[in-house]
């Protein structure tokens, strides 16, 4: 079948469409995709499926006795809802699609266990991720900078979901950079092209000086690089997060950083 990003763009009778939805700049993104109903309890996977659009939204009111319907319904008496993920997307054949789907069913089949230590070569750009965390990056509008400001990339150590003090500490270190840096006022904190915090800098530091709360020792101590201390400067933040600078970045760029107006 093929694919049709108009398809489901947005799950009908849904009680929490108003929060939740698919636009279709994002569903254009997805393709076909394999997606997770996740317990908010215990973080556990309870249906798996796969579709286009908005498909992943289709099971919110559904009716019936399933044991999912079930679990949906139980969820909701505890006044909570299932949190849904996005296993692998970016699938351009509904046949692709269906095999993930199945291989992913087989992998969390009672009784069996994951032992991997590795994500795949594409898990990070692909692979499991929430729905929201997929709306705020493909929806993402190009912004323009004014302010004299670093762009600090931190795709290697983002992870979504998490805490406001790890995106600090994974912004303000380490970077090997020069001189040019005491000019930038605002350090940018960018995950795949879009702002994901605003920091006012205060100060820059030798690498190592300042405490980590949830970075290692062996992370931050390295010689000849720098850190700066700062605050979300919230102004700004409010203006540009969330908004994309990949224009700022030419392609190939191999720095995990560029200087904006200084």
């Amino acid at each position: 079948m093929a694919y049709d990003e108009n398809r489901f763009i947005m799950a009908e009778n849904n009680e929490l469409s108003d929060r939740l939805r698919i636009r279709p700049e994002v569903a254009a993104k997805l393709v076909y995709y394999v997606y997770a109903y996740v317990d908010p309890r215990d973080s556990g996977i309870f249906y798996v499926g796969k579709g286009c659009g908005a498909r992943a939204l289709a099971h919110l009111d559904e009716a019936g006795e399933s044991a999912k319907v079930r679990r949906i319904a139980e969820l909701k008496a505890a006044g909570l809802h299932p949190r849904i993920d996005i296993l692998a997307h970016g699938i351009t054949d509904e046949e692709t699609a269906l095999r993930i789907e199945a291989a992913v069913i087989d992998a969390l089949w009672p009784g069996k266990t994951l032992t991997n230590k590795v994500r795949g070569n594409q898990s990070l750009e692909f692979g499991r991720v929430a729905l929201s965390e997929l709306e705020f990056q493909y929806a993402a509008k190009p912004i323009t900078i004014a302010e004299p400001a670093m762009l600090i990339r931190i795709n290697k150590l983002y992870r979504p979901g998490m805490s406001a003090e790890a995106l600090y500490e994974a912004t303000r270190g380490v970077w090997t950079c020069g001189t040019r840096r005491e000019k930038a006022r605002y350090g940018f904190a960018v995950y795949q092209s879009v702002v994901r915090e605003v920091y006012e800098i205060r100060a820059w530091h030798p690498a190592g000086t300042l405490e980590y709360r949830t970075r290692t020792p062996e992370e931050v101590q390295s010689p000849d690089r720098w850190e700066f201390s700062g605050t979300v400067a919230a102004e700004l933040s409010a203006r540009y997060k969330g908004g994309s600078v990949e224009k700022y970045f030419p392609k190939g760029a191999q720095l995990p950083f560029t200087y904006l107006n200084c």
